[in-house]
């Protein structure tokens, strides 16, 4: 008996507490429900770029980058997050991915990088397509760093810019 009138008496201070963080359980965070939407083809396409020095931009292109070949190792930095976005993003689908396109190319300012991800599910890859993108710039970043900094260790000018979805489509 006296057990049972701790255990209320727990009960009812964690209410409490609660109640003094004006806490609402219709506010918890929570998956969505996909169960009851139908298996389809879906699509998504994202893109996004990083602003680099005209010197880093000449390097990456004569493979002169210390880490190795940024386009390779990016590419692939992509298409691994693709696969994982769901470990990543906290209530992000874990979906069957069956292609992963990351396509980096050099501009005037930079570098672009393009992914396109296809996948038969019940919700759209565009957070794959998302995450695959801004992976691979991050790779980029990461692997030249070096040659972007200033005389203070910093980087004035380096900047990744426009992450964006470009393209989604649903193939029923």
């Amino acid at each position: 008996m006296e057990a049972d009138n701790t255990i209320n008496q727990t009960k009812l201070k964690f209410q409490s507490f609660l109640l003094t963080l004006n806490y609402d359980i219709a506010t918890m965070a929570r998956m969505v429900d996909i169960s009851a939407k139908p298996v389809i083809m879906r699509e998504a396409t994202a893109e996004g770029s990083i602003i680099l020095k005209k010197e880093t931009i000449d390097a990456i292109r004569g493979k002169r980058i210390e880490k190795g070949d940024v386009v390779e190792v990016s590419r692939l930095a992509g298409i691994m997050a693709a696969k994982r976005t769901s470990e990543i993003i906290p209530l992000c689908h874990n979906i069957p991915i069956e292609s992963v396109d990351v396509d980096i190319s050099e501009t005037d300012t930079g570098m672009k990088v393009t992914c396109r991800v296809v996948g038969e599910a019940k919700t759209g890859v565009e957070m794959e397509a998302l995450t695959a993108t801004s992976a691979a710039l991050l790779s980029i970043w990461d692997m030249v760093k070096k040659y972007e900094k200033d005389a203070d260790g910093q980087y004035p000018s380096t900047k990744i810019t426009e992450i964006r979805v470009t393209r989604k489509v649903k193939m029923r």
